[in-house]
């Protein structure tokens, strides 16, 4: 897809949604467990020294990926601070950073 890179292409503090898995039957379904499902805002919040696992904040919740795993989450306008992602005709999502989030 052109325009799409892999989640492990974030850097620390980069944000991307993401545009598509590209995994099958188990590993799908727990990604999608996680929260990595179509139109999620993303944030790479840090590496460890030797790259693999990498630390994402997806919904709230702060989840380390393998980079085996990792690349297998395409993404998208990994470099804008804002996005608004589209889930169809006429409906949009409304993309709210971790800072204005609010957890009880």
């Amino acid at each position: 897809m052109p325009g799409c890179f892999c989640l492990n292409d974030l850097k620390r503090g980069q944000k991307g949604v993401i545009s598509r898995l590209t995994v099958c039957d188990d590993m799908r379904r727990r990604l999608q467990d996680m929260g990595l499902i179509e139109g999620t805002v993303v944030e790479c919040v840090g590496k460890s020294p030797l790259g693999d696992p990498t630390a994402f904040l997806i919904r709230g919740a702060v989840i380390a990926l393998r980079n085996e795993d990792s690349v297998r989450v395409l993404i998208k306008n990994k470099d804008q601070e804002y996005f608004e992602p589209s889930y169809g005709e006429g409906i949009v999502a409304a993309c709210v950073t971790a800072e204005e989030k609010i957890w009880d």
